[in-house]
């Protein structure tokens, strides 16, 4: 949909870039910038910067930058509608009705059917729950220990042995089969006809981020029915198992600064109800990257209460792997002596378990605690393995400080001694090709973009130039006679130059209101670029003014230098090319003041 940009800008000013993105992360205050390490990738030392008088974000580690609707776009993973939508309801701000191209209305329509036939099957088993027929599962639930505000809470429900019940009922409220059938709750074969996928079960919605019932699991009653144990829905348009939580929906909302990763639908439930709010669980599937990338939005920080047996053991080395790569931190929760946090709350209780997050053991340190496992640590071959094993792991630290702080916890806790151990890492690394390349993390926009061509060269001079007039609007005015948005060699470039000018002679700069006016994301974080370019630290303002005026110069000799070559071909480039020279000229012999 089309919306003026005047009601664009109304809700982009009266949301602060800084109050939205510290809602999302933390930010700390470092002169007149704000920073963070960058949420959208992974890094140790914070830079993401966020510029309150220009309302614009920018990376300069891995190049993102925007306003305040750009952040909210790619943090919510959501369209330029929702995150004005997001914003506008933030600031009160209402938005005309949304008016959607025909093929736009059926593709909503239809997402919002198969949400809808969810929602009313949610419905069903919720009172289906809460009938006589569903009094065993009433049982099993309380001796789980649920209050019937959690079985509230989480929409808990039962599936009915007879599961055309649920058919019947969806066919009332107007849905076809086909429609049950493509939302996961029925299938079709040729002897049977439809039939629903779920029945005489324990049915656990769940829920997106946004409260709507995409899928289901269900956790089967009777010992001799046929089916496995835990039963999910299968994947349909709108349930991708590999990019939802079950429970993130409330996780995302507590303020413990963490993300408990669990393994069932129990678990995460007895953890709510003991006041762990911020736990969450996998889909009856290996966690995923596409899961870490969910939790990230929220916080970088989880914690992992897995299964203390031997798949839970796999299953939390694979997921710890996962976040290393996602740019996150992993600790390790000691369920210990029980299997997991539901047996662990029930027989110890909150304080124990707060007890254990305290403790929460370091993902490397639990990685090579499960190794020791593999090795007869009385054998002294064995014993010698597993050391190479260790210089191996530390060899994948690619930062020298890093590396050697697990070096020496690791040193002390194996009573290695720490030169022998730290020989044979520098050994190992020597023999497998080297440790671990540290992750790249340039100090700026321009040193990002690693290729020092005559082309590069030209567009960071042109974008320092528009950083210093966004720094200082006024010296505009001292150099519009020689320079036009027709000296910025990139198409990008030069359209964000005419419309800076326009603000600028009209006293509202403006560069969030700037960024607007690209649709593309890369181009979004180029416009943002162009007014954080690290400028250089000058003392004096002579050496400012010097500065200045050089990459004016600069600027402007490479117009020319690109009309000239045109001017054998091209009448209006050699019109230019006199220009250019003249100017040139004019800018040679001119003190540029800040005064």
């Amino acid at each position: 949909m089309y919306y003026p940009e005047e009601l664009i800008e109304e809700v982009r000013q009266k949301n602060d870039i800084v109050d939205v993105i510290s809602g999302y992360v933390g930010l700390q205050k470092k002169g007149s910038n704000y920073m963070c390490c960058c949420p959208f990738h992974g890094e140790k030392t914070p830079s993401f910067s966020v510029n309150r008088s220009r309302q614009i974000y920018k990376c300069f580690g891995c190049g993102e930058g925007g306003n305040v609707l750009t952040f909210v776009m790619k943090y919510e993973n959501c369209t330029f509608p929702e995150a004005l939508k997001i914003l506008a309801d933030k600031a009160g701000v209402a938005l005309p009705q949304m008016e959607y191209s025909e093929e736009a209305k059926r593709r909503e329509s239809r997402r919002q059917r198969l949400l809808a036939v969810n929602k009313e099957a949610a419905t069903f088993y919720y009172y289906q729950l809460r009938t006589q027929r569903g009094a065993k599962a009433q049982e099993y639930l309380d001796k789980r220990g649920l209050s019937e505000e959690t079985k509230k809470s989480f929409g808990l429900g039962y599936a009915p042995s007879r599961g055309e019940e649920l058919l019947v009922y969806l066919r009332k409220k107007g849905f076809t089969d086909d429609l049950i059938r493509d939302a996961g709750l029925a299938k079709t074969d040729e002897r049977r006809g439809t039939t629903t996928q779920f029945w005489n079960r324990v049915m656990y919605p769940i829920q997106d981020i946004n409260h709507r019932v995409i899928g289901f699991g269900g956790r089967i009653m009777g010992d001799s029915d046929s089916g496995p144990k835990y039963l999910n829905s299968p994947e349909t348009e709108i349930f991708d198992k590999s990019r939802n939580l079950y429970g993130m929906n409330y996780a995302r909302a507590s303020r413990s600064g963490n993300i408990i990763l669990c393994e069932g639908y129990m678990d995460v439930i007895s953890l709510h109800q003991a006041g762990f709010t911020q736990a969450a669980a996998s889909l009856g599937t290996a966690f995923t990257p596409g899961q870490a990338g969910l939790i990230r939005k929220y916080t970088k920080d989880v914690l992992l209460a897995y299964d203390s047996d031997g798949a839970g053991v796999k299953a939390a080395l694979r997921a710890l792997r996962i976040l290393r790569d996602a740019g996150m931190s992993g600790k390790v929760i000691n369920m210990a002596p029980y299997k997991d946090p539901d047996e662990f709350i029930k027989n110890l209780g909150q304080d124990a378990f707060q007890e254990r997050i305290d403790n929460a053991e370091n993902a490397f340190l639990f990685e090579i605690r499960m190794l020791e496992r593999d090795f007869n640590m009385e054998d002294p071959e064995e014993k010698t393995n597993f050391h190479n094993q260790i210089a191996r792991r530390l060899c994948e630290f690619g930062e020298d400080v890093e590396r050697e702080n697990y070096l020496t916890a690791v040193a002390e806790k194996y009573h290695i001694g720490f030169d022998n151990l730290r020989k044979l890492v520098v050994n190992t690394a020597a023999r497998t090709g080297g440790y671990a390349a540290a992750p790249e993390r340039p100090h700026s926009g321009i040193q990002s973009r690693s290729r020092n061509t005559p082309e590069e060269k030209a567009k960071k001079l042109q974008r320092l130039l528009l950083t210093w007039l966004t720094d200082y609007p006024q010296l505009y005015f001292k150099i519009k006679a020689y320079i036009s948005p027709e000296d910025f060699t990139d198409a990008l470039y030069s359209r964000v130059a005419e419309r800076m000018f326009e603000d600028i002679e009209k006293n509202r700069l403006n560069p969030a209101g700037i960024i607007n006016m690209f649709e593309d994301e890369k181009q979004q974080s180029e416009a943002a670029s162009l007014f954080t370019t690290k400028l250089p630290e000058l003392e004096t303002e002579a050496e400012r003014e010097k500065a200045f005026r050089d990459i004016v110069l600069g600027v402007k000799n490479n117009s020319y230098e690109q009309y000239l070559a045109r001017s054998g071909v091209d009448i209006t480039a050699l019109s230019k090319v006199v220009e250019g020279k003249k100017a040139l000229e004019e800018l040679g012999k001119m003190h540029i003041s800040f005064n």
